[in-house]
């Protein structure tokens, strides 16, 4: 009895010596693992977080904290309203809602100056505009930023 107890211990500790060996492996690759992350990561941090200090360095933190002026609007009442271009059965009309909007309190007092010459230069842009090209969404955005620049003109001309 003592004999067949005795290979069977060896055949355990055989075992167990084999799950210390086996056991070492995935612990060791586990470390390793977190080496090739960490280094990465920090070669990553090192590379990436540099270029920004370089670019920029202390002058970009109090733009960051600058907190923009709240919007201010000039809504140019009453709405403009002109006849389309259209040679149509009869006549057709485009009515439109303009607001300026700025940041800027002193660009509002010359919005302020200035909005009847605004007013005249947008009369004169949509009194050319065709029913056709208002139909669709892009035709609008045009319109929209031909009004923008119809605004600015008189505002960097005046």
């Amino acid at each position: 009895v003592a004999a067949a107890g005795k290979p069977k211990k060896t055949d355990d500790k055989d075992d167990k010596g084999e799950k210390k060996k086996g056991g070492k492996k995935p612990i060791l690759l586990i470390a390793i693992g977190v080496v090739v992350l960490a280094a990465a990561g920090g070669g990553a941090w090192f590379f990436l977080g540099h270029k920004g200090e370089e670019k920029g360095g202390k002058h970009d933190a109090p733009k960051v904290a600058e907190v923009p002026k709240p919007a201010q609007y000039f809504p140019m009442d009453p709405a403009i309203v002109v006849n389309l271009a259209d040679p149509g059965d009869g006549p057709q009309y485009l009515q439109v809602e303009v607001q300026l909007v700025t940041r800027d309190p002193e660009e509002l007092k010359l919005i302020t100056e200035n909005a009847p010459a605004i007013r005249a230069h947008l009369l004169m842009l949509l009194s050319q505009v065709k029913a056709t090209d208002v139909a669709d969404l892009a035709g609008k955005q045009k319109l929209q930023k031909s009004a923008l620049a119809e605004a600015q003109k008189v505002m960097t001309s005046e």
